[in-house]
């Protein structure tokens, strides 16, 4: 049953009956019902005592919880908060303030209050009223019902956590141990911001990327991350400790931070935790815990909730962020800089007007229309999950380019290819309602990840969206090269045996043990730009010598001659 949307058992309807019928005082009522929960201000205003009453007299309906799963709401269930903070206790965490700043239904307060012997003071922030009411019930019942050794302060208090002071809080309780702990929203900013959510921090790019890694996306952020920053921020060097239910990807992402951020903790821990067992989701997450006050650390071990077997250890080592240190000291001499440049597809977001699947001879757009464009501008075109093979020389899509380099003026388009501009022209609607800034003030029909490179005959190429770490050799159709999505990387060359050499390099027992032991294969997109650029092929060319014999190899010896032109023209060779 519901009270202000909130969930509220029979039992406490009952006690509210029998105790507060005759009480019509704000103060009175507080303090009654403080005495018996610790609960400050149970009741903000008269009105809400007066709504209370009316609606235990009145037949209260079953109310159907709202869907809050689209703004990342995972409510955490009793037994999983009952386990954490069991967790927490045997690793002598007992604290004297407790703080949860989205604290939803209360359910680690709760167990809080269950476990921990000495608590003094708790804090709970939410921004959803129902949530507020609904830990308030959740307390006074627990109160009535289980009767906790202690009875702390509690403030349970209705604010949005973005504008929630954390510094004041931090400063005024230096005295206290300190446990901050919580499920914070697992979405990101864009995310909410498409929802068109009002519970969103104060725009700013807080992670300080610079130019096109700002627009292009590496400005978006976890919602989880950002909160759990703040915390760090402002509580690192309070004594205690901090938990925190997060997606895997925002631990990584702190850590990685922390060589700049130096935040003040230690003791760092990753717990994972089955997601879909636990939320009905499938996402990676875990526990995050850290201790406050502690010398700087660099590095995490990541371990598995229920069995608490170690996985791995990562983070900062020997200057260089791993995801296994163990294999890392197995591989670490190809850690470096690629000599080649590695290149990510091309970017259109125009795909039902741009991608043309092959039929019979025709072509088709996402919209089942049959289109007649010159093939000039047509290329075969392959996605991450066309790279499953060692050799591909197959595509299932063609797309239209427009352009063969960023910026490039699109008029002669309609000068040289009159079919293919009356398409794109009938859809320009398509290509206005784009929306990222990257072509904002660029030629219509604009593209973008296109180059010289992109037409390189012959491409070694990955998939940054799985986690095989296996290179494709791909093959040009008829001459003509095949063009990747911006889900794929690659390096591109003029001839097939140079393209040969280089995948085998790549796909050698000492690289592919490398990589394993730098990516991290839970991440959204686990192979990127940065990770492929620390390939030292070089070194690993070296390494292969004696297992090829190169001396009587002429391909691999004229191959390793492109490494003595130096890093001056950044081997022209893959950046063509």
């Amino acid at each position: 049953m519901t009270i202000f949307e909130a969930n509220i058992s029979i039992s406490l309807i009952d006690f509210f009956k029998s105790n507060l019928k005759n009480i019509d005082s704000l103060e009175r009522a507080n303090f009654f019902l403080k005495e018996i929960s610790g609960i400050n201000s149970f009741f903000k205003n008269k009105e809400e005592l007066m709504e209370l009453k009316k609606r235990i007299e009145e037949d209260i309906s079953i109310i159907k919880e709202p869907n809050r799963r689209a703004y990342g709401d995972f409510q955490t269930n009793e037994d999983l908060a009952n386990n954490i903070v069991k967790y927490l206790s045997k690793r002598r965490v007992s604290p004297e303030f407790v703080i949860e700043p989205t604290c939803g239904k209360g359910r680690f307060i709760l167990a809080a209050l269950k476990q921990f012997k000495g608590i003094k003071k708790i804090v709970g922030v939410e921004i959803y009223y129902p949530y507020v009411w609904e830990t308030k019930f959740g307390i006074l019942d627990l109160f009535l019902n289980e009767k906790p050794t202690c009875k702390p302060e509690i403030e349970i208090i209705h604010e949005d956590v973005f504008n929630f002071n954390l510094e004041d809080l931090a400063k005024e309780n230096k005295h206290l141990n300190i446990l901050v702990i919580g499920n914070p929203p697992w979405v990101t900013n864009s995310e909410l911001s498409t929802l068109n959510s009002n519970n969103l921090p104060q725009k700013s790019n807080f992670k300080s990327h610079k130019g096109i890694d700002a627009i292009t996306g590496k400005g978006n952020f976890d919602i989880g991350e950002y909160i759990s920053l703040q915390i760090l921020r402002n509580f690192d060097e309070n004594k205690g400790g901090f938990a925190f239910l997060v997606k895997s990807a925002v631990v990584k992402n702190i850590l990685h931070n922390q060589w700049k951020s130096k935040y003040q903790i230690g003791n760092i821990r990753k717990l994972n935790i089955d997601a879909k067992k636990e939320f009905n989701v499938s996402v990676d997450a875990c526990l995050f815990f850290t201790k406050f006050n502690s010398s700087a650390e660099y590095t995490c071990q990541e371990i598995d909730f229920y069995s608490q077997e170690e996985i791995t250890e990562f983070g900062w080592h020997k200057n260089k962020f791993v995801y296994s240190i163990v294999d890392y000291n197995k591989a670490e001499n190809l850690d470096g800089k690629s000599p080649f440049v590695w290149r990510q597809g091309m970017k259109h977001d125009c795909s039902k007007i741009m991608e043309l699947d092959r039929f019979n001879g025709h072509f088709i757009n996402g919209f089942k229309q049959e289109v007649s464009p010159e093939q000039n501008l047509l290329y075969g075109l392959l996605k991450s999950s066309d790279l499953k093979h060692e050799v591909v020389d197959f595509y299932r899509k063609t797309t239209i380019v427009t352009q063969k380099k960023v910026g490039q003026d699109t008029s002669y388009i309609k000068r040289e290819y009159p079919k293919t501009y009356d398409y794109l022209e009938n859809n320009r609607a398509y290509f206005d309602r784009r929306k990222s800034s990257i072509y904002r003030g660029k030629p219509p029909f604009s593209i973008f990840g296109i180059g010289d490179y992109s037409f390189a005959k012959y491409k070694v190429a990955i998939s940054g969206m799985y986690k095989r770490t296996t290179f494709s050799l791909v093959l040009p159709e008829k001459d003509k090269p095949l063009m990747l999505d911006d889900t794929c990387y690659f390096i591109g060359f003029n001839t097939i045996k140079e393209a040969k050499i280089a995948q085998t390099i790549l796909n050698s027992d000492i690289v592919q043990a490398f990589l394993k032991a730098i990516i991290f294969s839970d991440a959204k997109r686990s192979i990127t730009k940065d990770i492929l650029m620390r390939i030292d092929m070089e070194k690993a060319y070296h390494l292969l010598e004696s297992e090829i014999n190169i001396s009587e190899h002429s391909d691999w010896k004229l191959f390793g001659e492109k490494f003595k032109e130096g890093s001056s023209n950044q081997m022209s060779l893959f950046s063509n």
